[in-house]
């Protein structure tokens, strides 16, 4: 195997993030046709094909797959290398935006790595549902935010979240006609998923609790009130799962993305935070 140039794998990886050919070269600022020819050539190096064209984006081979990793790795430590030898120093503030269900699971593994390595970067931090942080990104009053897209261009596409119905043990609730529930707010997308689900299986339901807060859904269901569709990370170990022998069919699970905001660019705070995001949680999610 011949040595592995660190823009070869910089081109490899920023295929794989963007998930084609055009959106990857914008992001190594190469055209487009140079960022396929360093493919090539990491291909032909490793003597084997690193990544197959699908039905929508460019998907790993298992041998890409293989590599992925170590090419994180080396560009991170390269990364690292220089912000040592040239004393660079980031500094700044990111204002990022994440949605209660995602926090505790997905933004903590991102802030343990990027708090010691940056420790002059200030983040705000604001928690609300994707639907009110995707607009606050879009007029560039957040810099950065993790969501659920409400559709195929908006930001990264980092993985899938499976949805899931979740009722108390102690309340068969799941038992009743129409079907209590508790909802989002009506432009929530896990609302619309959930609703979506019921109408196709055409089960009668009736809304009896309403709340933008995911402590007020799990609150809904432990009182025996309702049952509701939680993002499978957020859904509390002490609920009960439902499923197709409860008679509650499977939801469409939601997008999760990284969306940045225009004005943000050149910002190398937002840059490192950005980054990281992208290469943990599709880490987290790969190894999950």
């Amino acid at each position: 195997m011949h040595d592995l140039q660190i823009d070869w794998l910089r081109a490899f990886v920023a295929c794989v993030d963007a998930g084609s050919l055009s959106s990857a070269a914008l992001q190594v600022h190469r055209s487009q046709s140079a960022v396929s020819m360093q493919l090539k050539k990491l291909e032909a190096a490793v003597g084997r094909p690193l990544l197959a064209r699908g039905p929508r984006h460019l998907q790993l081979t298992p041998d890409g797959q293989q590599l992925l990793g170590y090419a994180r790795r080396m560009l991170e430590l390269q990364a690292e290398a220089q912000a040592t030898l040239q004393g660079e120093t980031i500094s700044g503030q990111v204002r990022l935006g994440v949605p209660d269900d995602y926090a505790s699971k997905y933004l903590t593994p991102v802030l343990k790595r990027f708090a010691p390595r940056h420790g002059s970067v200030e983040i705000q931090l604001d928690c609300e549902q994707s639907t009110s942080l995707i607009p606050r990104v879009a007029s560039g009053d957040l810099d950065l935010a993790l969501v659920s897209r409400d559709h195929a261009r908006r930001g990264m596409l980092l993985f899938h979240e499976p949805m899931v119905w979740v009722g108390s043990p102690q309340f068969e609730i799941w038992r009743r006609t129409p079907l209590p529930i508790a909802v989002y707010e009506a432009e929530s997308l896990g609302r619309r998923s959930a609703l979506h689900a019921l109408a196709q299986q055409g089960r009668p339901y009736k809304v009896v609790y309403n709340s933008s807060s995911l402590a007020g859904q799990i609150a809904a269901v432990e009182s025996g009130l309702a049952v509701a569709a939680l993002t499978q990370c957020s859904a509390p170990e002490h609920l009960q799962v439902l499923g197709l022998e409860h008679s509650l069919g499977p939801m469409e699970p939601m997008q999760v993305a990284v969306y940045r905001s225009k004005a943000s660019q050149g910002s190398q705070a937002v840059d490192s935070l950005h980054r990281m995001l992208v290469q943990t949680l599709r880490s987290v999610r790969l190894s999950g």
